[in-house]
């Protein structure tokens, strides 16, 4: 099993566990998530967007593969999410290229036989 697949395994295994134990405070958490993530002023995929650039940020691989499956699901284009990735490059300067890596991966499963988008500057 490579690393996508044990994160995405490993997280659906914590949360039907979670769901099992009758977790409030899990269950909480998922309203929130489902409110948080709503359409408003911004769209499902903005916020998306936004999560992906903080995932990078802070480091958590699995925050990244989370937001940007569901970015693409909203409609992302891989663009999109390359764009929200250097946001976070920004935002969290040299480390957050190490964390980038791992996005640029989870992308390259997400964007299957897509083509690159290519920025002004290459």
């Amino acid at each position: 099993m490579n690393k996508l697949e044990d994160l995405r395994t490993r997280r659906e295994a914590a949360h039907r566990r979670l769901l099992a134990l009758k977790s409030r405070t899990y269950r909480s958490f998922l309203d929130m998530e489902r409110a948080t993530y709503a359409d408003g002023a911004l769209t499902k995929k903005h916020k998306e967007l936004v999560a992906i650039g903080i995932s990078v940020v802070i480091d958590c691989e699995s925050c990244m593969q989370w937001h940007i499956e569901q970015a693409a699901t909203a409609g992302a284009s891989f663009q999109e999410v390359l764009e929200a990735v250097e946001v976070g490059i920004e935002m969290g300067g040299g480390p957050a290229t190490v964390s980038a890596r791992f996005a640029l991966e989870v992308m390259d499963s997400i964007f299957t036989g897509q083509p690159p988008a290519t920025t002004p500057d290459n």
